[in-house]
């Protein structure tokens, strides 16, 4: 069986494919705690020019569930709530997931989405469900 820090060190180094897709980067990677970025591309922008909401929800599940996994466990999205205060249409914008409470079960976590002035681009709350991982991968499979 693998250590919790061997865990958060295969999650640093091996992406998953969705993130690679959408440009996101694991910043920050400890215990209860991951920090995940965009470096605004066209890709990620809406038709108004602004970061298209379903990519900022995207980024927070992403960092959010990277936190989850840094116990080592396995988790899916149960639900997630984002609420969108603002947007910018260039820079790096930063998702950071901040496990509130770690149950049996589930996990629940808040997440904030910052631009590089700091500003509070949104906010939520997610939820992760803990899974068998053998099980998904045969689920996956059929």
């Amino acid at each position: 069986m693998r250590t919790k820090e061997e865990h958060l060190e295969e999650l640093k180094l091996n992406p998953n494919s969705f993130s690679d897709h959408n440009f996101y980067e694991l910043e920050t990677l400890e215990p209860d705690h991951a920090v995940c970025l965009l470096d605004i591309r066209k890709e990620s922008l809406n038709p108004y020019g602004m970061v298209h909401g379903g990519n900022l929800y995207a980024l927070a599940d992403e960092a959010a569930g990277t936190a989850a996994h840094s116990d080592g466990r396995h988790y899916v999205t149960q639900n997630g709530t984002l609420n969108f205060l603002n947007n910018r249409p260039r820079g790096i914008i930063r998702a950071e997931a901040k496990v509130r409470h770690r149950g049996r079960s589930t996990v629940l976590i808040d997440v904030e989405i910052r631009s590089e002035d700091a500003a509070l681009l949104a906010t939520g709350t997610f939820i992760y469900f803990r899974v068998d991982k053998s099980r998904m991968n045969e689920r996956a499979a059929e």
